[in-house]
């Protein structure tokens, strides 16, 4: 009975000195629950209005989610009066080393999020990376899909996206068209610039505004080069770039001005 006794008071004791502390982190539990509640769905909605990437929502809420509710549990047991301080040296630990083993793969994925959330290039864009160019097909967390214009998929980890300059042939709706022709000394420019010039008036897909220009770039040593400045609406570039130059050599063969090949004039000397 004596011992049933030192029991109850011992209870009591730790009623009197934890209770207090107990439902007062019981209360800030709850509280913290709300707000964390609260914050995903601001967060969520952000996202939303920000144009996040569909299949990058979940994961970031999921994420801003746990990392709450480990900062509130770790929170609610030090007013309890739990020591946390070697729970997160073993979180920390565990953390190091599994970031130690995943590296690579960590990387492809923080280079993920940057890609969606940035958006230096999207689903449909032409771009070229330095090594690999096309359009991309899927922006996934870990690797973007490209098609090259060979019809070949490329897979590129999104790590390397993220560190590496590239150029985004799409992200402005129009491009300028930079493009040499190289005519005889003996044709007449006049003639070759006005068949340019012509050439591009014809084309509806050539812009009006900024307008485009012709002029004599060079003088090499077998030709004389003329270069067309254009704009184009960007998914107009290819189709009139790849026709261009089938267009030009006609109407210059039909007007006999000349496109002469490189040559060299070698003067033998007899001794």
């Amino acid at each position: 009975m004596d011992r049933l006794t030192e029991y109850f008071d011992q209870i009591k004791g730790l009623i009197v000195v934890y209770g207090g502390r107990v439902v007062l982190a019981i209360v800030v539990l709850f509280i913290g629950l709300w707000i964390i509640k609260w914050i995903v769905k601001l967060a969520s909605k952000a996202m939303h209005n920000r144009d996040v990437n569909e299949s990058l929502r979940p994961f970031l809420t999921s994420i801003i989610s746990i990392l709450l509710r480990i900062m509130l549990v770790i929170s609610v047991a030090g007013m309890i009066g739990i020591q946390v301080t070697a729970f997160i040296a073993v979180l920390g630990a565990a953390g190091l080393a599994i970031g130690l083993a995943l590296q690579g793969s960590l990387a492809n994925f923080a280079g993920g999020v940057l890609i969606l959330l940035l958006k230096p290039f999207k689903v449909g864009d032409f771009i070229d990376t330095g090594s690999h160019s096309g359009t991309i097909r899927e922006i996934q967390i870990f690797y973007t899909y490209m098609t090259t214009t060979q019809n070949q998929e490329v897979i590129i980890p999104n790590g390397e996206l993220s560190n590496n300059a590239l150029k985004n042939y799409s992200f402005y709706d129009t491009r300028r068209l930079d493009i040499t022709f190289g005519i005889g000394y003996n044709d007449d420019i006049d003639l070759a610039k006005s068949i340019l010039d012509n050439l591009v008036k014809e084309d509806s897909r050539f812009l009006t505004d900024p307008a485009h220009d012709v002029f004599v770039k060079d003088l090499a040593d077998s030709s004389v080069i003329i270069h067309l400045r254009a704009w184009l609406k960007s998914s107009d570039y290819w189709d009139v770039t790849n026709n261009l130059n089938e267009k030009v050599k006609k109407a210059f063969d039909a007007e006999n001005v000349s496109i002469p090949f490189p040559q060299r004039d070698i003067h033998m000397i007899k001794e």
